[in-house]
């Protein structure tokens, strides 16, 4: 979905209805296909890294991003929104890929997956307005500590 600048003060950013749209105007396609490539490109370092957070191969990471992107564009997303691996979800899986192999990790990130579907459909989403901002930086910042810890055997 592209986001298209309106005239009006209130509804400043509209989100274009479907891919059909783009289809249909070379300019808007051209600029959604860049902007595709520019965070494929982005997102292949990425991948690579929390691939060996998690520790499995880094082709198991660029296969599950490409299979995320993918489903994202069928499912649907939001406009500004990008889908990637997170460094969260590494550091959790990597215990399962280390002790019980990749038997496990694909059966743990499928049932993680269908909880979250779960979770979604029963509009659990809407309680994150509770979580006080200082609760996420300090997320983010523990989360930074231990994906540094979680590089330094590589060094």
């Amino acid at each position: 979905m592209a986001i298209v600048q309106n005239s009006a003060a209130a509804n400043r950013y509209k989100a274009e209805p479907s891919v059909l749209t783009a289809l249909r105007t070379p300019r808007l396609l051209t600029r959604e296909v860049l902007a595709g490539l520019v965070v494929a490109m982005a997102l292949i370092p990425e991948a690579i890294a929390f691939s060996i957070i998690a520790g499995v191969d880094p082709r198991v990471g660029l296969f599950s991003s490409f299979v995320m992107a993918v489903t994202i564009a069928f499912v649907g997303g939001r406009p500004a929104m990008i889908t990637a691996a997170t460094g969260a979800v590494a550091l959790v899986i990597a215990p399962v890929a280390r002790d019980y192999g990749m038997d496990y990790f694909i059966a743990t990130v499928i049932l993680a997956g269908v909880f979250q579907i779960v979770l979604s459909l029963i509009g659990v989403a809407k309680l994150m307005r509770f979580i006080p901002r200082s609760v996420m930086v300090g997320f983010v910042n523990a989360l930074a500590i231990l994906i540094f810890g979680a590089q330094l055997p590589q060094l």
